[in-house]
């Protein structure tokens, strides 16, 4: 797979797609599943976990090669300690 955009802006598409399209249908009720997002045609797969979201998206669009990933309710895919996001916030 070779991206044809540059990564920087694969994730800027990617963020702006999600927040626009995809955030209001599945943040309430799909906390901590995954999203795979082809910024070209902003299609998408949701899944609980990151392969299945990849699967998903390429039985949507098979040739899609600008892909941006990203974890429902958390700041990035994956995090080392910490707690997620939501969790952050309503400690404060």
């Amino acid at each position: 797979m070779t991206l044809r955009r540059p990564a920087d802006e694969v994730a800027r598409l990617g963020d702006e797609i999600y927040d626009r399209d995809i955030r209001p249908l599945v943040e309430a009720e799909h906390h901590g599943e995954y999203v795979a997002i082809d910024v070209e045609s902003g299609s998408w797969g949701l899944a609980a976990d990151l392969r299945e979201a990849r699967h998903r998206l390429r039985s949507l669009q098979p040739e899609a090669n600008d892909v941006w990933l990203l974890r429902i309710g958390h700041r990035a895919l994956h995090h080392f300690g910490g707690r997620p996001l939501g969790e952050a916030r309503d400690r404060r």
